[in-house]
């Protein structure tokens, strides 16, 4: 299983430098979960920059995958691994997710460089 934070999911649309790396994950759908919150921060991100007809599309491509709502007990889970890793709390609750589905994380968030269960790949500049 495998749950790709939202930075792979804006790298994957935008056809950025490390679309590639997010490839494998995104496109194997039976595998991939994908966290609301996921859904929220892309579509936020796609609906100011391109509109919403676009944002729409993305988040039709992420709902191809399995929704991981955010539960009290995840939730829970995502506070203790903000304090282990001191993530923010957006990273704590992907990282729970992944962690709560025995799945992977992808990520080219730096935060994670060094977090075992994720596959981390540095950011690249555009162009």
């Amino acid at each position: 299983m495998n749950v790709v934070d939202s930075s792979g999911w804006l790298e994957y649309f935008a056809d950025g430098p490390n679309a590639a790396f997010f490839a494998p994950a995104i496109e194997a759908t039976r595998e991939l979960l994908v966290p609301t919150l996921s859904l929220y921060e892309v579509f936020k991100r796609v609906l100011q920059q391109r509109g919403e007809g676009e944002a729409l599309q993305a988040v039709a491509l992420m709902r191809q995958g399995q929704s991981v709502e955010l539960t009290a007990p995840l939730t829970l889970t995502a506070v203790k691994a903000s304090i282990e890793h001191r993530l923010p709390m957006a990273d704590s609750i992907m990282l729970a997710t992944a962690q709560a589905h025995g799945a992977t994380l992808w990520t080219q968030d730096a935060d994670f460089e060094r977090v075992a269960g994720v596959k981390f790949v540095a950011k690249k500049p555009v162009g």
